[in-house]
């Protein structure tokens, strides 16, 4: 299936690229730039943007920052979440605190993650 997306987001996903957070430089240069299986950053999806896209594993991965941990900011991920669900993806999510504090293991899990939908033929069902 093909991923619908809005053309308006395609310049704000370029710079969202340049102005990425430390923890998303983090996790892009250190780890998934040279990862096994190719991921995108700040991948335009439907009217969103995620953070990192896989299309073989059909997972995204999420790093949040603290407008997620508002009674506002956990129910727009919830949505965003459902809606990407809807083309049959799979969304992970890590904090920032994670990314700083346990990289290795935030690495270790996506590995697995990715791994397992790829047995599974390409992510959730």
């Amino acid at each position: 299936m093909s991923l619908d997306y809005n053309e308006k987001n395609i310049t704000l996903a370029k710079n969202l690229r340049k102005s990425a957070t430390p923890q998303e430089n983090h996790l892009w240069y250190d780890f998934l730039s040279k990862y096994e299986i190719r991921f995108q950053r700040q991948k335009a999806i439907d009217n969103f943007i995620a953070d990192f896209y896989c299309h073989k594993a059909k997972l995204i991965i999420e790093i949040d920052g603290s407008q997620h941990y508002s009674a506002t900011g956990r129910q727009e991920d919830e949505f965003r979440t459902e809606i990407l669900a809807g083309y049959d993806l799979k969304v992970i999510r890590f904090t920032n605190r994670q990314i700083n504090t346990n990289f290795r293991g935030v690495c270790e899990y996506i590995d697995a993650v990715v791994k397992a939908a790829l047995r599974e033929g390409g992510g959730p069902r």
